[in-house]
């Protein structure tokens, strides 16, 4: 019997057939699908004719389409939903398929097929695009360690499996935390909690089979109980246990397995010849040095600390007006903000949210993409790997052009955070082929499905992701989408949540659940005045832990993590009640994987691009100007990792912003 992962996929538009994949599958397919594609790697470099870029890059760019069908599938579903299986086949994957691509990485008879077609590339007569993928191919394996010999060669493999299983590790004992933590409510404890928080608790009680409703550590149910709940003693219970995910001893400790990853990256990065990680890291990605990365975040911390010093001053009165002594502490400033917010502008979150209802802020997300870009956006009854999964169909002017899956409500099985991924990549090579796009979100659950702000924002920010991965018009999937510099990466994401502040979408998809009335003017106002509300603290938080990553690959790996990250916020003089967004035993950005590690900074060098490309929107014709929308669409959205991305931006924008766009949006600098 033919395994269903590995079959050929007879569903509309050959979306994963879920409903027939049991997680027993998993393990047969990736062994067959493991032997095809070193079958295929065997045969490229065993060529005995010429190198060319058709019987080496192409045929590299055409391998491996099983392995892509288990993996798409795969990690899907053990990010998404989760179970012992899973997490169990996640430990056993990982060095195999670090062992696997590491053999292919570590080709001689290959990379010198690769070296060949690199030191003849200016005789190969190649597209800029073919150029491009060469480029990056050879750079691909020099840095994977392929040019090492003998015992560091051997080294380099058992590094890298080694960091693939501690990063299996990482995300298992944070999952494992979030999990199994939850703080029973009594009835009395819900008082003076809004409704949407009250829901929150009994449906996340309902989940843990709790006999009444519950704090979990879901970001979703957490931020808002500390926002809203007069309940110190709760507060500080709640926030303590949120930040101690990965930092509890026993099993689920995270703190040694950073150490030991800090310690590996390092030892792989002198094996390349490169003095530090970080060197290393940043050498592809825009900043290129981790100078030029602390140059731009010192450039924001100070004004945003000194917003946040001043911010603190102000909560702490409040406090003591409360008639509680002491200094402002962690799980306060969340509290006395939104006390504040209410009081400055008038805005009540509990009042705000009936209005920003999670399937009429989807909705909106869609017409912007469609007054933007043309797409449009139809149901797809299809079986998915939840029921909480819904799927759309994506067109333009009749054309297919991906299929675009949500996923958005928080539970148990589900890491925490929120992420864009594809199952299918857009490319035109080996075939035409359309994506397949996911958003993950960790909404609450409601009826209806009420978001705070910073969740509409967060919805609109992974449809950002995914418009990049929609719109891609490349040839290799391997420049395909989001497939470019990590600092890069974010400008579509981070770009697309300005239209979520236009008045006229705000107007129209903000109505309230109960009679579907729009959001009065006066709230709206409200609303955008408030949007750069406590930005000192959301900067401070975010810089932090940019800081503390950065410090932590630029120059040898401390040995004790912990103090090292105490050590870099008291050179920066972090406030003390405010932490970082991501405290090291839980920062799995750095952590679980090498994606940002060295380089959580990107979301900030990203942001000093989409305040000044949205400003060229609102320097044309407003929001929706069909030529800004289309120069966005050719050099940015539509071309993947086919050019430098200074080059595409310049292509956008003609010219480089500097970090004042940034701090005039944030609101730390007068406009």
């Amino acid at each position: 019997m033919t395994n269903p992962i590995l079959s050929d996929w007879t569903t509309p538009f050959e979306i994963a057939p879920f409903a027939t994949i049991s997680d027993d599958d998993f393990a047969p397919a990736l062994e067959q699908a493991m032997a095809a594609h070193n079958a295929q790697i065997d045969a490229i470099a065993a060529n005995s004719e010429a190198p060319s870029f058709a019987n080496t890059i192409e045929a590299l760019e055409a391998a491996g389409e099983q392995m892509d069908k288990v993996l798409s599938v795969f990690f899907t579903v053990s990010g998404a939903d989760s179970n012992a299986k899973r997490e169990e086949l996640q430990r056993e994957f990982s060095p195999k398929l670090s062992a696997h691509f590491s053999g292919i990485s570590s080709n001689k008879a290959l990379f010198q097929r690769v070296a060949d077609l690199w030191a003849r590339k200016d005789e190969l007569d190649l597209s800029k695009e073919q150029a491009r993928v060469l480029m990056l191919t050879h750079r691909g394996f020099v840095r994977a360690g392929a040019a090492l010999e003998g015992a560091d060669d051997d080294r380099m493999q058992e590094i890298k499996s080694r960091l693939a299983s501690l990063g299996t590790s990482f995300t298992q004992n944070l999952l494992a935390d979030e999990r199994d933590w939850h703080m029973d409510l009594s009835e009395d404890d819900l008082e003076g909690l809004p409704d949407f928080v009250v829901n929150a608790a009994r449906a996340a009680g309902e989940e843990k089979g709790a006999d009444g409703p519950v704090v979990t550590l879901s970001r979703s149910l957490i931020v808002p109980f500390l926002q809203f709940s007069p309940r110190r003693d709760l507060r500080e219970k709640a926030y303590r246990a949120w930040t101690a995910r990965g930092a509890n001893g026993g099993e689920t400790d995270n703190r040694e397995i950073a150490a030991e990853v800090l310690n590996l990256r390092e030892e792989r990065a002198k094996l390349l010849g490169y003095d530090n990680f970080a060197a290393y890291k940043l050498e592809t990605e825009m900043a290129r040095t981790p100078d030029r990365v602390r140059d731009l975040l010192m450039q924001v911390w100070e004004p945003a600390k000194k917003r946040a010093d001043a911010d603190a001053e102000i909560l702490t009165a409040m406090m003591q007006d409360d008639g509680v002594n002491g200094p402002l502490e962690a799980w306060d400033w969340r509290y006395y903000a939104e006390k504040r917010r209410k009081a400055e502008h008038d805005l009540d979150e509990a009042a705000l949210k009936p209005y920003l209802q999670l399937d009429r802020m989807i909705e909106a997300s869609f017409s912007c993409a469609n007054r933007l870009f043309g797409l449009e956006f139809a149901p797809l009854d299809v079986p998915l790997y939840h029921p909480d999964c819904r799927a759309w169909e994506v067109t333009r002017d009749g054309q297919h052009i991906a299929v675009f899956i949500g996923d958005y409500f928080a539970r148990g099985s589900k890491r925490s955070g929120a992420w864009c991924s594809a199952m299918r990549s857009q490319a035109k090579f080996p075939k035409v082929q359309a994506p397949i796009v996911i958003n993950v979100c960790n909404f609450a659950k409601g009826d209806p499905a009420l978001l705070s702000y910073d969740d509409a924002r967060t919805l609109f920010h992974e449809f950002g992701h995914a418009l990049h991965q929609m719109l891609s018009n490349v040839t290799y999937e391997s420049i395909s989408g989001t497939s470019v510099a990590r600092d890069f990466v974010e400008l579509p994401s981070q770009l697309y949540e300005h239209w979520l502040e236009v008045p006229e979408v705000l107007a129209e998809f903000a109505t309230h659940a109960e009679t579907g009335e729009p959001m009065p003017q006066e709230m709206l106002e409200k609303v955008l005045k408030a949007a750069n509300f406590d930005q000192g603290f959301q900067t401070v938080e975010y810089v932090a832990s940019a800081l503390v990553d950065l410090a932590f690959h630029d120059g040898a790996a401390p040995a004790d993590p912990m103090a090292k990250q105490a050590e870099v916020l008291a050179e920066i003089g972090m406030p003390q009640a405010i932490g970082m967004r991501h405290a090291t035993p839980h920062f799995a950005h750095v952590f679980a994987g090498d994606g940002y590690s060295s380089a959580y900074y990107s979301y900030m060098w990203s942001e000093v691009m989409d305040a000044d490309a949205f400003a060229a929107f609102e320097e044309a014709g407003g929001a929706f100007d069909t030529g800004r929308a289309k120069a966005l669409e050719e050099n940015i959205l539509s071309t993947g990792g086919s050019r430098e991305a200074e080059d595409l931006y310049l292509a956008f924008r003609g010219r480089l912003p500097g970090v004042e766009a940034l701090l005039k949006g944030r609101g730390l600098i007068a406009a």
